[in-house]
């Protein structure tokens, strides 16, 4: 609040105008009038001088954070962005981690104010790491390009069950390659609709049919039945041996028209999460299968608002239950 609006409010009482009256007068609403007469003495001793020292005073000595007051709240949030979380979703797991204890909860507005106004030295690094959204532009793939088109006896998008739209069946997958430095590495990722859950694959050597369904299908093997419907993937050369990916696994393969990302939204969307852990530019060939588990981990326990802040190995094991 200015000093001039002060002065003003100090003038209606004087005359005897109520905080609604003079809420009008100045443009604030009557609450706020109302709040700074009783902070400040009250209608008979209130000072607009005296307000003003009061309120430039307190600007000098701004409250501490509740995220920064509280061990708890801190320590959460640091765990929460070393496993790069958004503050969203640290603020909501708290929620549905405590729903009857109020003090253990905070909102991601907070969250953010405490991390940008007052965290310093390792807790700003950490901000820096964990709120890094990586957009992932891929790479034409030449290979894909020439074979796109070609793929022998494709089944498209529109003749995939109805069921997978509403993402109310388990079992339906989308699937992408993300290409690594200089064009030269590739890893596969699997993202299941309805838990979004994920899975990478390591593909060592080259992106060509031949080396790339035998991987995916080896990796789709080990899921329970219920996980197993289809494959959705874009028209890359690489899905060209998807008849096998198909007699190996029972999974049927849906290819998107040409063009339009969105028909695997929740890959592309994945893809994006990915360039957290796989900068644009890294060497993809160096990662074992072992690491890429590791990350698709942290990205299973992660919180998902889509979800209802449920992380997707959570939702994933809700299917396995029911």
């Amino acid at each position: 609040m200015r000093s001039v609006e002060r002065e003003l409010i100090a003038l209606g009482l004087r005359q005897g105008k109520s905080f609604r009256e003079i809420g009008a007068w100045i443009g604030r609403d009557h609450s706020v009038v109302s709040r700074e007469v009783d902070r400040n003495g009250g209608r008979e001793k209130y000072s607009p001088l005296v307000a003003q020292r009061r309120a430039d005073r307190l600007r000098k000595r701004p409250k501490v954070r509740k995220v920064l007051k509280s061990p708890f709240l801190t320590r959460v949030v640091h765990e929460g962005l070393r496993k790069k979380w958004s503050p969203m979703q640290i603020a909501y797991r708290l929620r549905l981690d405590h729903p009857m204890d109020h003090s253990r909860w905070v909102s991601h507005e907070a969250i953010y104010q405490a991390l940008f106004v007052q965290a310093k030295g390792t807790l700003r690094a950490e901000v820096a790491d964990g709120l890094r959204q990586g957009r992932i532009k891929r790479r034409a793939r030449s290979r894909g390009a020439e074979l796109r088109g070609k793929i022998k006896d494709m089944v498209l998008i529109s003749e995939r069950p109805a069921e997978a739209e509403d993402r109310a069946v388990p079992g339906f997958w989308e699937g992408d390659l993300i290409v690594g430095a200089n064009n030269q590495s590739q890893i596969a990722t699997l993202v299941e609709r309805r838990t979004r859950f994920v899975m990478l694959v390591r593909i060592p050597h080259d992106r060509t049919a031949e080396n790339v369904a035998p991987r995916l299908a080896a990796k789709m093997t080990t899921l329970p039945d219920v996980f197993k419907n289809s494959v959705t993937w874009d028209q890359g050369g690489e899905m060209g041996g998807h008849r096998k990916f198909t007699m190996a696994t029972g999974m049927p393969v849906y290819f998107c028209d040409p063009r339009s990302p969105w028909q695997r939204g929740s890959n592309e969307n994945t893809n994006g999460l990915l360039r957290q852990y796989l900068p644009k530019g890294t060497d993809l060939s160096g990662y074992s299968q072992d690491e890429l588990d590791a990350i698709a981990d942290e990205l299973n326990d992660r919180p998902r608002q889509t979800l209802g802040w449920l992380k997707p190995i959570e939702a994933f094991s809700k299917v396995l239950l029911d």
